[in-house]
């Protein structure tokens, strides 16, 4: 038996190791699986190439939990290792150069510092969970196994062991304060999120399963049961196969078996698949999707080589794309030694680019071989488009051949389409293109109505980040289309008319009535406009400033807060239809107290149109109401 010291001078290493690794000391086991796969997949490589003659059947890894003796066993059918070899690749390799990381990083507090990747420290992982650790291992080649122990100091043991089948053998004597890691339930959760795609065969223990009944069974005999291993992964997922090779129930499958407790299916998929610049395969899902930005992130998982490592994909995937679900898979995304938290890297920002492009290329093709067809699914998709072409110029560009804009009664446009369609009808006195849109048809609806009966084209534009949209859009045609809602600035003075109303109020009359309004209305609040409009129309409008309401909204979802406004007040226009009746009655009315009645009325109507009514406002107003029927 042989004794020594692992290779560094540093005496205090397990503490560090414990402190610098990981926030989290379950991926020990991810860790160690990931080992037991390498092992495995350089002794497939072996036999292939004809170097290793040997008949190797399909090894697996198998992890055992012995609560007897405390001890959480991870084995594997791979390589092995010599006595020589594990003296050099545990008790060497794996501490080269650590020295130098550990003096650089020795008061750093920073979680995301490390060593494993770098210095192939995954193993040694295992001394967060474990005060002594065990190696049997028996090389490929016909040597004598051998037998490692170390209790997490820098002293170690190694002899000729007894193991006589060839791989290798970790055992854990799992600390105290660490049982939850002999408990079936939370291993089993471990073996699922971490390696439920690993590309070798993971048994963790058995279970029963039902043989086919035997064509002369009687129909009241119970069908035999058989023990066989309980295989918790899945070694080929549809992202490490060509897309030729897969079927649309294929895709589906694999979504379910991503996120088992989803029930709608997804509207379509992108299969990602490059070999050079860099590596990565992957899947990506568009689900159905809300207009809550914040609950749909962090649902596409990262692998590296078929380890899951996050599903915080931020960095690599562009933001706007975050709220899509998959797998993405690629060994060149350089990681910390954790492998938990992504590095800033030429390479990422080239894989970005890449999904970035890919999938506005999909979205295309959806677009020109099926417009009827993505159209139907444009409501669940519009957000991550919309939010694509907010955050990366690229895609805003090319989203330009398929992004659309749908109108009030359901009719959809690209944008070049809709520049053409309104052009004769909604060309303001500069000659620039006024686009009407409401967002919210339900409480726009009158002003809906108003435009429509006009000619005039209203979109439907009602995602939480529009007033950012269309203030990109303006930008990118030069000044020469301008957004405005339907419920903004009257629309009437916006756009050219052949033929002008002319007010039945002489300028006298028109500032009485602007005078008694004033004397009801709060002034911090409304600003007064009388317009010669149609004598149909309503006798008070309600209108909010575009500039103004647009900040506002900018503000509450973030970017509004430019020109240094803060909180910006509710400001409103009260626009008086000078050829109302109404407004005729209320001029003509003698008796002040019914004067202020029916303006105070017809202000309460205008606001109840505009779902701005509420409060002590309202009940004034339903009380107000019942005593003019009365």
């Amino acid at each position: 038996m042989a004794t020594g010291n692992i290779n560094v001078s540093v005496e205090n290493i397990f503490p560090l190791i414990k402190k610098f690794l990981y926030s989290d000391h379950e991926i020990f086991l991810r860790e160690l699986i990931s080992n037991a796969t390498d092992a495995t997949l350089k002794l497939n490589h072996l036999v292939r190439i004809g170097e290793a003659k040997l008949d190797i059947g399909q090894p697996k890894i198998e992890v055992k939990i012995d609560k007897d003796n405390q001890t959480l066993h991870i084995i594997d059918e791979g390589v092995g290792m010599t006595k020589d070899e594990v003296e050099k690749y545990i008790n060497q390799v794996a501490f080269s150069g650590a020295e130098e990381f550990l003096e650089k990083y020795k008061d750093s507090d920073s979680k995301d510092t490390g060593i494993i990747g770098h210095f192939g420290l995954g193993f040694y992982s295992a001394f967060m969970v474990a005060g002594k650790v065990e190696i049997h291992t028996k090389s490929w080649k016909d040597e004598p196994a051998a037998h490692w122990t170390c209790e997490g100091t820098t002293q170690f043991t190694l002899e000729e062991g007894h193991k006589q089948d060839r791989g290798t053998e970790i055992i854990l004597h799992i600390n105290e304060d660490e049982k939850e890691f002999l408990e079936d339930h939370k291993i089993n959760e471990l073996l699922v999120k971490y390696n439920k795609f690993m590309p070798v065969p993971i048994k963790f223990g058995t279970k029963e399963k039902e043989l086919p009944k035997a064509k002369d069974a009687k129909e009241d005999e119970a069908p035999k049961k058989v023990t066989v291993d309980n295989i918790i992964n899945n070694p080929n997922p549809a992202w490490t196969k060509q897309p030729a090779d897969l079927e649309q129930d294929d895709y589906k499958k694999f979504y379910r078996e991503l996120y088992p407790m989803q029930f709608e299916e997804p509207l379509f998929h992108i299969h990602l698949n490059v070999d050079y610049p860099f590596n990565l395969t992957g899947i990506l899902y568009f689900p159905k999707l809300t207009n809550d930005l914040s609950i749909q992130k962090d649902k596409i998982q990262l692998y590296q080589n078929q380890v899951f490592v996050t599903d915080n994909v931020e960095g690599i995937v562009p933001e706007f794309l975050t709220m899509l679900k998959g797998v993405i898979d690629s060994p060149d995304i350089p990681l910390n030694v954790s492998r938990s938290y992504l590095q800033a890297d030429g390479a990422v920002k080239k894989i970005s680019s890449y999904i970035t492009r890919k999938v506005a290329d999909k979205l295309k093709s959806l677009f020109n071989d099926n417009r009827e067809d993505f159209e139907k699914k444009w409501n669940d998709i519009k957000i991550v488009i919309e939010y694509g072409m907010l955050s990366e110029d690229k895609f805003f560009e090319k989203a330009q051949k398929f992004a659309l804009y749908p109108t009030t009664d359901n009719t959809y446009f690209t944008f070049e389409e809709l520049k053409s369609e309104i052009s004769e009808t909604q060309t303001d006195k500069d000659d620039k293109l006024v686009v009407l849109y409401a967002s919210n048809k339900d409480e726009q609806h009158s002003y809906i109505k108003s435009a429509n009966a006009k000619g005039y084209k209203v979109l439907l534009l009602d995602s939480p980040i529009v007033s950012h949209l269309i203030q990109k859009l303006e930008q990118d045609n030069e000044q020469k289309v301008s957004f405005v809602r339907v419920d903004s600035d009257h629309i009437d003075n916006l756009i050219k008319k052949e033929t002008e109303q002319i007010s039945k109020l002489s300028d006298e009359e028109k500032e009485t009535v602007k005078t008694n309004f004033e004397s009801v209305v709060p002034k911090e609040k409304y600003t007064v406009q009388l317009e010669a409009l149609d004598s149909e129309a309503a006798p008070v409008l309600i209108t909010q400033p575009e500039f103004m309401r647009r900040m506002k909204e900018m503000q509450q979802t973030g970017g509004g807060g430019m020109f240094g406004m803060g909180n910006m007040p509710e400001m409103y226009n009260l626009v008086v239809n000078s050829n109302s009746p109404l407004v005729s009655k209320i001029l003509k009315a003698k008796d002040d107290a019914k004067k202020e009645t029916l303006i105070k009325q017809s202000l309460d109507l205008a606001l109840l149109s505009q779902n701005l009514l509420k409060g002590e406002e309202l009940t004034n107003f339903v009380e107000r109401s019942f005593k003019m029927i009365k």
